[in-house]
């Protein structure tokens, strides 16, 4: 996963949705993206499994706007938001588990 995007804060209002009490994953995605399917259950168990991170997944297709804001370049992308809507860290590809509760540890 890539370092921070330094300046970069995103909200309720841009992401449609509350941010995690802890953290936020977000996820951008496509319909016919196989990787997407797998990198939802990933991110959906480990905001299971740790308390106050939520899950978001994005439509790409669906927020362009968003999209070009943000570079997002192909599906899936992930980004590690901190508690105040901070971006800590973003890859893109389907991440491990073992990666995304480690970019967590720098987003609580």
């Amino acid at each position: 996963m890539r370092e921070r995007d330094d300046g970069v804060r995103l909200d309720a209002a841009r992401l449609g949705t509350g941010l995690g009490e802890r953290a936020t994953l977000v996820q951008f995605s496509s319909a016919f993206c196989a990787p997407c399917r797998a990198t939802r259950r990933v991110l959906s168990e480990v905001a299971r499994m740790v308390p106050g991170v939520a899950h978001v997944e994005i439509d790409a297709e669906a927020r362009l706007g968003l999209v070009r804001a943000l570079d997002i370049r192909r599906t899936p992308t992930v980004l590690v938001l901190d508690a105040d809507g901070r971006i800590v860290r973003r890859a893109a590809g389907q991440p491990r588990t073992a990666d995304v509760i480690a970019a967590l540890g720098e987003a609580v």
